[in-house]
């Protein structure tokens, strides 16, 4: 697994809780808050499990930090007092609800304030929405900087992710500075490139200030100024600091006795010296070097002609970086200072971000394993009394030479061993869900041999293995003559490497042909089955390798239609075609249900064939409304259509809003695009999300630096019972074939994105 050190973690976790702000409340507390008008945070629960336990020590955590916008953070346990409409229904703990008063403002999910970060900045977000404008497009912002001309100066903040550090700590700062600056929260791209942002693919979030306080003219653009280092609490406070300091301050002293605001905020100084025959050639070269340097540098303009002024002569200029004495030097031109203070403050800021990011990944993997770990002990509980599954973890950082025999080099690693039987390594998400799905699935054979056809309609209908029928309605069959036909070793080993994944079986057997008569296939064949009352469907099975046979069957797999997730999203992307991808708010409402019907129309006919048309379920995969805002730069209303991917470029296509989405409107819709006659909605960010971490293989250099720390200790185990929740994969099948997943265990799987 990885090092964690879980003791530690939950006492500091219980010293914490000691002094805790969250309050819980009773039927009659409840009640007279809500005559209070204040703001609250209430989460409404009536069990605790683990998932929630962990989202419990979050909202105790939020509670010290809310306290000081005056926002309280309260619990109400529902077994005690059953408040109505909160504490009934599906929705009881799952959802959180900011009150002002009687009157709810916004409800969450647990899964949108996951950690303290996420509450607090959602919270505060929803408190300011009055405040904070949310732009979307260019022309948005504009609007804005109209109005705040000659009023107020404008804090911009692009935040690619929401619920994250970075959108705290702009929340923070609006709801410190709001009533001084008119702040804006983006999330797009296309204000990145209004703002003049060359790399779009970053996820860097990012924060400018525009001094449009100064602007007297309406047809004058507000300048603007980029924060340049990374979009925390402090460097918000230092940066906005800045902008209020002078672009240039005069001085009549030597550099080493002037004291100005950015030595106190860590920020270099450049002093220029002034003669009184210059005055104003220098002034006016102070100005253009300060409005260059601003926000990074601050400029000071000494005048010579006074006695306390002592530098030599043979310097007309010096710079002091913080905590260093002050250096002189001569200035030859106002270019070649702006080149010495950007090469050096880049090149310092760059090394202090290598810094930054090399413990960012460090302590991001330490994260991962901390996250993981309690998913693993959840399906251990759900699992617990459970004959034959057993769980153990291994803390490589302990037991070094059992994970390097094993050759475990990435952490967190999922190995799953059966008697006689080769490793297998667990390819799946690191989730409660599919790591429980994936065991219940492993319990069964790989593949079911089948004797008759009786046997066969058992497996095909699901009762062969009912009491798992839920976790997935596919069944894939393999037919063949007889159990001397050579590919019937190549399917063995084919259903054995997707264990865990497929449902799979085998009928070799002189009857098998009856499963194809009529059918232009002839054995071998695999036959798919989508569950009761859905036809089946054959395809030919030719002579192939044991992995090539995994991608066949992951093929025939896949849906024509399908409902994107996290988990099957690789897999329909490595399709390579282009998405006709519909967003849906709730599956039962008149619109969602017309749209997925109007779509089905032309698919059925094979219109459709050269796209690979699909929906994302907003409330059950989150991550689509970020895809969304990355496509548009916003979130138009539900249900809307876009197109992606095409081999044109990297243009993202929106079905006009003002057209009724019907099967005729998405074919004409389509022909316009593909022969130029639609406008790009937006843009796709260039570049590949790649692994958060590098994986290396630091056992090896533990095992060298400390050849006597790797004490052996016995694994604990803990055997495994309880069904968890159900998760549906509904899948069929397309013509193309995806790259299989490698038959060896430790080779990562390649993943891709939107």
């Amino acid at each position: 697994m990885c090092i964690v050190y879980l003791i530690a973690f939950l006492f500091s976790l219980t010293s914490e809780q000691c002094s805790s702000k969250l309050m819980e409340d009773s039927s009659q507390s409840f009640m007279e808050r809500m005559h209070t008008g204040k703001t609250s945070f209430i989460y409404f629960g009536n069990h605790v499990n683990p998932t929630i336990k962990l989202f419990m020590e979050q909202l105790e955590m939020s509670a010290d930090a809310l306290q000081d916008y005056g926002i309280s953070v309260v619990k109400v346990n529902c077994s005690k007092d059953a408040i109505a409409n909160y504490c009934t229904g599906e929705k009881l703990m799952t959802k959180a609800y900011l009150f002002r008063g009687s009157e709810v403002l916004r409800s969450f999910d647990i899964d949108t304030v996951f950690d303290v970060n996420a509450i607090v900045s959602h919270v505060l977000f929803s408190v300011l929405f009055n405040e904070v404008r949310y732009v979307h497009t260019p022309a948005e912002l504009l609007r804005v900087e109209s109005t705040a001309k000659q009023n107020s100066d404008i804090v911009v903040g692009h935040i690619p992710v929401l619920g994250l550090p970075e959108h705290r700590a702009l929340m923070e700062a609006a709801f410190v500075y709001g009533t001084k600056y008119q702040f804006v929260q983006t999330s797009g791209t296309l204000v990145l490139k209004h703002m003049g942002v060359v790399d779009l693919s970053s996820s860097q979030a990012r924060l400018w200030f525009l001094h449009c306080k100064g602007v007297s003219r309406r047809s004058d653009p507000c300048p603007s100024t980029p924060m340049r280092k990374p979009l925390n609490t402090i460097n918000i406070h230092t940066f906005l600091q800045l902008m209020e300091a002078p672009l240039v301050t005069e001085s009549v002293l030597d550099p080493s006795e002037v004291d100005v605001v950015h030595l106190h905020l860590g920020v270099p100084v450049l002093y220029l010296f002034s003669q009184p025959q210059t005055q104003h050639l220098d002034r006016a070269t102070a100005q253009t070097l300060g409005l260059q340097l601003r926000g990074e540098v601050g400029v000071v303009l000494i005048h010579r002609d006074n006695p306390n002024v002592k530098t030599s002569l043979k310097y007309n200029a010096a710079y002091r970086l913080p905590q260093e004495d002050v250096k002189y030097f001569t200035l030859n031109s106002a270019e070649g200072v702006v080149k010495l203070f950007k090469e050096e403050l880049l090149q310092e800021q760059k090394l202090e971000n290598e810094e930054e990011d090399e413990e960012h990944w460090s302590d991001l993997g330490d994260a991962v394993c901390m996250a993981f770990i309690q998913s693993y002990i959840e399906v251990a509980d759900a699992l617990e009394g459970m004959n034959g599954v057993k769980l153990a973890a291994v803390n490589c950082g302990e037991w070094t030479d059992i994970c390097s025999d094993q050759n475990v080099t990435s952490f967190p690693t999922v190995l799953i061993y059966r008697p006689m039987a080769a490793a297998q390594l667990y390819r799946g998400m690191l989730g409660t869900k599919s790591l429980h799905r994936f065991i219940l699935l492993s319990l069964g054979s790989s593949p079911y041999i089948l004797s008759s056809s009786a046997e066969v309609m058992s497996f095909l209908e699901g009762d062969l293995y009912s009491k798992h029928m839920y976790l997935t309605p596919v069944k894939v069959l393999g037919l063949f003559s007889s159990t001397h036909d050579m590919g019937v070793t190549s399917f063995e080993e084919a259903a054995r490497l997707l264990r865990g994944e497929s449902i799979l079986g085998l009928f070799a057997h002189k009857e098998a042909e009856q499963w194809v008569e009529g059918l232009s296939v002839n054995l071998p064949a695999l036959l798919v089955s989508r569950g009761p009352g859905v036809p089946y469907e054959v395809y030919s099975l030719p002579s192939s390798s044991p992995t090539d046979l995994v991608s066949l069957i992951k093929q025939v797999e896949l849906d024509r239609f399908p409902e994107l997730t996290v988990e099957n999203l690789p897999w329909y992307l490595e399709l390579g075609k282009p998405l006709l991808l519909l967003f849906i708010g709730k599956e039962d409402s008149t619109e969602s249900t017309k749209a997925l019907a109007e779509i089905k129309q032309p698919l059925s006919s094979g219109q459709l064939d050269s796209f690979l048309p699909c929906w994302i379920h907003l409330g059950r995969t989150p991550v689509g409304r970020s895809i969304l805002e990355k496509y548009l730069g916003f979130v138009p209303p539900l249900p809307v259509l876009v197109m992606s991917q095409l081999k044109t470029g990297e243009e993202v296509f929106l079905f006009p809003p003002e057209r009724p989405l019907m099967a005729k409107n998405i074919l004409q819709w389509i022909h316009d695009v593909e022969n130029g006659q639609e406008q790009p909605a937006g843009l796709i960010p260039d570049g590949k999300w790649g692994p958060p971490v590098p994986f290396f293989d630091f056992l090896a250099i533990m095992d060298q630096e400390a050849p006597t720390y790797a004490v052996q200790r016995a694994p604990k185990m803990k055997t495994g019972g309880r069904e968890d929740h159900r998760e549906n994969k509904h899948v069929t099948p397309n013509q193309k074939q995806t790259p299989h997943p490698s038959s060896n265990p430790q080779a990562p799987r390649q993943h891709s994105e939107l």
